[in-house]
């Protein structure tokens, strides 16, 4: 394999460029974004960025001499547009075409909007320009801010936005917010994090509609139970669908996602998926963890062209809010039981295990690093396949 083309300049991409470089490629190496911005860290976007405590200089993934080693050729600000049926060659919006031996597609993800007319003061947050305007808008002072969808994300913006000194409220469609992630049980427990911090839940309803003045700007966010909530500042995080519009045509087959084997390997072997963007044999996760590991596995995969190794991984997230270190790891079912393992959630300190007939499942940490990646470790020895 002489070339070797990344589509997405993120996190994702820039591992599956650093893992080519380190199993031995030496060909020609392009990595394309759409954004203007080499690959820089998305979490704190929602944190530390946000609040003014850290800045755009400190988000970067690679440093001068780490870009240097790449020895790729960088082209941003430009989208793909299409990738040729035969995986040899990508379109970029502007006409130019790249032709190639290997394709890796980390294009990520997009966050999904509400419908209805466009106002100022609504925005969503996925890139740094994202972060960026957001920031702007609320420095002006105390504001009100309304975040629809209580998830990662919103419950991160929500933390940042009250540490400013804003009157926030989250609106959450589910009746709490990380329902379906941590069960009821626990996610209550996290519910409560919002209100010891004077941030309000309206939970069990969706939006109708989003209100505006004559101005254009935003005013207020209508619910379905027909509450009107007053906002001068409305950040949406109600999830994302996978960048994959400009593969259509491509015959690359697309399901939530690009859909690859356990490998990250699609059906043409010198094309893999990684990142949020992939649905890795039959799932796709939106976590850091998963595209910086699904990256190593890809860039074997493609260099040896074939399925040869794996990625079958123990899901791990971790969300800061309020001063508290959320981490989950596992897979739990909704007949899982909970145990508290140490700690207390009155505290807001806890290891807490999800168990079924007799064996753990899962394991959710509040402020409790060191015994929760104990656990973690655990879990991700017994789903090692056993050696023959």
């Amino acid at each position: 394999m002489r070339t070797v083309t990344v589509i997405g300049a993120s996190l994702a991409g820039l591992y599956a460029a650093r893992a080519l470089r380190s199993q031995g490629f030496e060909g020609r190496l392009t990595i394309v974004g759409d954004e203007h911005h080499r690959p820089y860290d998305r979490p704190p976007l929602s944190k530390d960025f946000l609040k003014g405590e850290t800045g755009q200089e400190h988000l970067a993934l690679a440093d001068a001499e780490e870009v240097a080693e790449l020895d790729a050729e960088w082209v941003l600000g430009t989208r793909a547009a299409g990738l040729g049926a035969d995986g040899r060659s990508v379109l970029l919006e502007g006409g130019r075409s790249l032709e190639t031996d290997g394709v890796v597609i980390a294009t990520g993800a997009t966050p999904r909007r509400l419908p209805g007319p466009e106002l100022s003061g609504v925005h969503t947050l996925r890139t740094l320009d994202d972060a960026q305007a957001l920031r702007e808008d609320l420095a002006g002072g105390p504001v009100r801010v309304v975040v629809i969808g209580g998830g990662f994300i919103g419950a991160e913006v929500a933390s940042s936005c009250a540490a400013l000194g804003h009157d926030v409220t989250i609106v959450e469609a589910a009746p709490l917010p990380l329902l379906p992630q941590l069960g009821e049980e626990m996610a209550r427990i996290c519910a409560t994090l919002h209100g010891d911090h004077g941030v309000a839940l309206a939970t069990g309803t969706g939006v109708a509609s989003l209100r505006g003045g004559p101005d254009g700007r935003v005013t207020g966010v209508e619910l379905a139970n027909g509450r009107l909530v007053p906002a001068d500042t409305v950040v949406v995080g109600i999830g994302v669908r996978p960048n994959t519009d400009w593969l259509a045509g491509s015959g690359i087959a697309l399901d939530d996602g690009v859909v690859t084997d356990a490998g990250c390997v699609t059906a043409l072997p010198h094309v893999v998926a990684v990142g949020d963007v992939a649905r890795v044999d039959g799932s796709r996760t939106e976590h850091w963890t998963s595209a910086t590991e699904q990256a190593a596995v890809a860039a074997h995969n493609l260099l040896a062209g074939d399925t040869l190794k794996a990625h079958r991984p123990v899901p791990y997230f971790w969300s800061d809010q309020y001063g508290v270190r959320i981490q989950f790891a596992g897979r739990r079912r909704p007949t899982d039981t909970v145990r508290i393992l140490e700690g207390s959630p009155d505290d807001r300190t806890f290891l807490a295990a999800y168990e079924r007939e007799g064996r753990t499942t899962a394991v959710l940490a509040l402020n409790r690093p060191r015994p929760f990646m104990k656990q973690r470790r655990e879990l991700m020895r017994a789903a090692q396949p056993v050696a023959s």
